[in-house]
């Protein structure tokens, strides 16, 4: 014990170095764990609020052979200004003509000041079942600008690829226009019955 008294005596200079520079790097380290998670927190509480636009070939559930674009905001945040320019890749006058006919709808013309998460805005349609193989060559580019509720501005071309039609298929029929299709068929014999324009079948035992 009096060993170690007089070692920690004799020392006590370079003992205190030694716990000031530990009490320094490990100030500094704590230093920089905290910048790290002040980036990451502002990273995320950004992404929070980040719009994404995307745009993409949809066909109608019913009927394959008729499709439109379907402009949405896959992104967290809303968009604002968001503003379209249209232009063509490959196709020529057919691809032309396509683009005329999704443009049909006025927001391609005036933009949108708002769009919110989730929100999602169609183009007009064209029939694939006509002309289908010089459709399918086309490829079409928009260039997209719009901002976040930050202000932050983001500009992107987002290309359109018609040849994403090629192969597609159905199988059966969609759950929604059965249900529709039923829907339709019931209302039929409500009609009938309470018009008198059909009886009701009993069988007598």
């Amino acid at each position: 014990m009096e060993n170690l008294i007089t070692f920690l005596n004799q020392n006590s200079g370079a003992l205190t170095v030694v716990f000031t520079g530990v009490v320094t790097l490990a100030t500094v380290a704590y230093a920089v764990l905290t910048a790290i998670l002040v980036i990451e927190t502002r990273k995320l509480r950004q992404v929070q609020t980040e719009p994404r636009i995307e745009i993409r070939v949809d066909a109608l559930d019913f009927a394959m052979n008729i499709v439109r674009l379907c402009v949405r905001n896959i992104g967290d945040g809303p968009a604002k200004n968001v503003k379209f320019e249209p232009l063509v890749i490959n196709g020529g006058k057919v691809a032309k003509s396509l683009l005329e006919e999704f443009l049909s709808p006025n927001f391609f013309k005036t933009g949108l000041k708002y769009f919110g998460p989730g929100q999602f805005q169609f183009s007009g349609y064209t029939q694939t079942n006509k002309n289908f193989e010089a459709k399918a060559i086309c490829v079409l580019c928009f260039k997209v600008t719009y901002e976040s509720v930050t202000g932050k501005k983001y500009e992107e071309d987002i290309v359109v690829d018609m040849a994403e039609l090629r192969g597609r298929y159905q199988l059966g029929k969609p759950n929604l226009y059965v249900i529709a299709r039923s829907m339709e068929e019931i209302q039929k014999d409500f009609h009938n019955i309470s018009t008198e324009f059909k009886r009701i079948k009993v069988d007598r035992i």
